[in-house]
């Protein structure tokens, strides 16, 4: 049974995305919550943003002016903002790939609470999930129902695609290709 959603973050991410929007920065939503705007089992301990590296200084600003407080962490792929308590990760290098314009155009409009926003497409969302895993993360826990809760939303093909060299991501389509969750015809052998 999926975790109930966190109503504190659901107003931190409207809070985030509304300053984003009136100060028109490209943004995406990503992560968990993105997951849940599909309509998808997951939600998180965070809220997560997907932005071009050059308009993150003009986001932090902009947030910061509407009261949340920025922190420097020591990862060189994002910023994080917080509401408070409730934390925002403003990323702009998920899975060592740049967020480009490219990028936040594979974005779908879906509403979330008071608010239309872009989001990641669920394809994306995948891959990202995918790339994500390595020799010291692997764990299918929590990928698993996302890849089942969007499957219909996702281009298996491309996912494949764009995932090819890790054998990690290879793993996980065999494992959904077994449970029945894709077909063959979609993720092919997902072997090599």
């Amino acid at each position: 049974m999926p975790e109930p959603l966190d109503e504190g973050l659901l107003e931190t991410l409207v809070r985030t995305a509304s300053v984003l929007k009136q100060t028109d920065i490209p943004f995406a939503l990503m992560g968990g919550f993105a997951v849940y705007a599909h309509g998808g089992t997951s939600s998180d301990h965070d809220v997560d943003f997907a932005l071009r590296e050059q308009d993150v200084p003009r986001a932090v600003d902009a947030l910061t002016a509407s009261g949340f407080r920025a922190e420097e962490p020591p990862e060189d792929w994002l910023t994080k903002v917080f509401d408070g308590d409730r934390m925002v990760d403003l990323i702009y290098r998920p899975v060592e790939r740049p967020v480009t314009a490219e990028t936040l155009a594979d974005a779908v409009d879906r509403p979330v609470a008071a608010l239309h926003l872009p989001v990641l497409s669920a394809t994306q969302l995948m891959v990202h999930k995918l790339l994500a895993f390595s020799q010291h993360h692997c764990d299918f826990s929590r990928a698993l129902p996302m890849a089942r809760s969007l499957r219909e939303q996702i281009d298996w093909p491309r996912v494949r695609e764009e995932t090819a060299a890790s054998p990690y991501a290879a793993s996980f389509l065999v494992l959904l290709r077994l449970l029945n969750v894709v077909t063959t015809e979609e993720v092919g052998d997902a072997t090599g």
